[in-house]
C-alpha cells in the first residue's frame, strides 16, 4: 500500500506517459492552477514500461496527490492499483489515479468526458445507432459510454477484425463487428459516428471513409484534436453534418482529477481551449 500524502504538502500531481513529452495536459492543469490562485504543481514524467510500478509506489512518498497515466501505462495502472471503480474495472485501463491513506485508488474518466464533450454542444444528443471506428484502448471507454447512454446498437469496425470482434464478445450483443471494407455502407441509420483511431492525427494518414450513406443529422465526433479539424471532420461538415472536435474530450476528463488532487473544480470553457490550443 501507498503512503498517504504528506501533511500541509504542496499539492503535486503528474501526468505519466511514454512518451510524454506531446502531452498538452501539464499545459491545461497549469491553466487551472494559475486560474485558481492554487500554489501547486502538475508535471509530465516519462516514465518506461519496466520502471512504472516502481514510480507508482514513490510518487506519493515524494508528496504527490495523484497522477494521470497515458499511453502505454493504462491497463497497468489499473492492475497495480489498491481499489478501482467498477467503470475503470469494465474499461480495462485507468487513467485517473489518486494517492491516499488506502492506498492507490484507480479511476477512468474517458468515458465521462467522451460524453461531456458531445453533450456541451449538443446537449439532446441520445445515441441509439452509432458507427464507431477503431478497436484500441479508447474504444473501449467509447463503447462504455455509449452503453450507458443507452445505444442499442454500436457498430465496431477495425483494421485488425479480431480486436472488433472481441470487443464485441466483451461488451455485449449491443456491439456488432463490421468488416473493415463494410465500414462505409455501416453507417447507414447512424446517428452517430465516432472515429477512435489515430488515423487522421498529425503524421499518419487519414481515415478513409466514404460518408454517403451517413444521414446528414448524425453527430461525427473524431477523438483526434491534434489537427483540431482532421479531414474526417472538413468531410462531414462539409456535408452539413454536426461535428464534434476532439480537445473536449481532453478537457472533460481531466476535470474529475483536477477536483481530487487540487480540492477545485475547475470550470470547462473556452479560455481553457485556447489556453491549450496556444502554440
Amino acid at each position: 500500500m501507498s503512503a498517504p500524502l504528506p501533511q500541509n504538502a504542496m499539492p503535486l500531481a503528474a501526468v505519466i506517459g511514454d512518451p510524454i513529452a506531446h502531452s498538452r495536459s501539464p499545459r491545461l492543469h497549469g491553466h487551472w492552477l494559475a486560474r485558481y490562485g492554487i500554489n501547486g504543481h502538475y508535471i509530465p514524467l516519462k516514465i518506461a514500461p519496466q520502471d512504472f510500478a516502481e514510480a507508482l509506489q514513490m510518487l506519493p512518498r515524494m508528496g504527490f496527490a495523484g497522477a494521470n497515466v497515458t499511453i502505454p501505462h493504462k491497463e497497468v495502472a489499473l492492475a497495480l492499483a489498491d481499489h478501482a471503480t467498477p467503470l475503470a474495472k469494465r474499461i480495462g485501463a485507468a487513467n485517473t489515479l489518486s494517492f491516499t491513506e488506502n492506498g492507490i485508488e484507480a479511476d477512468n474518466t474517458d468515458a465521462y468526458g467522451f460524453t461531456q464533450n458531445i453533450l456541451s454542444q449538443h446537449p439532446d444528443w441520445q445515441p441509439k445507432t452509432v458507427a464507431v471506428i477503431g478497436a484500441g484502448g479508447a474504444s473501449r471507454a467509447v463503447l462504455a459510454a455509449l452503453l450507458d447512454l443507452g445505444a442499442t446498437e454500436i457498430r465496431l469496425s477495425n483494421r485488425s477484425p479480431q480486436r472488433a470482434l472481441d470487443l464485441a464478445a466483451e461488451f455485449g450483443p449491443a456491439i456488432r463487428a463490421v468488416a473493415w471494407d463494410e465500414r462505409s455502407t455501416a453507417l447507414a441509420d447512424c446517428d452517430t459516428l465516432v472515429n477512435a483511431t489515430s488515423l487522421g492525427m498529425q503524421g499518419h494518414p487519414a481515415l478513409e471513409l466514404d460518408l454517403n450513406d451517413l444521414p446528414q443529422t448524425a453527430v461525427v465526433n473524431d477523438l483526434v484534436y491534434a489537427p483540431l479539424e482532421t479531414p474526417l471532420q472538413a468531410q462531414a461538415r462539409a456535408r452539413g453534418n454536426p461535428c464534434v472536435d476532439g480537445l473536449g474530450m481532453l478537457l472533460y476528463q481531466a476535470a474529475a482529477g483536477f477536483e481530487r488532487w487540487f480540492a477545485h473544480k475547475p470550470e470547462v470553457d473556452e479560455t481553457l481551449r485556447q489556453a491549450v490550443l496556444a502554440p
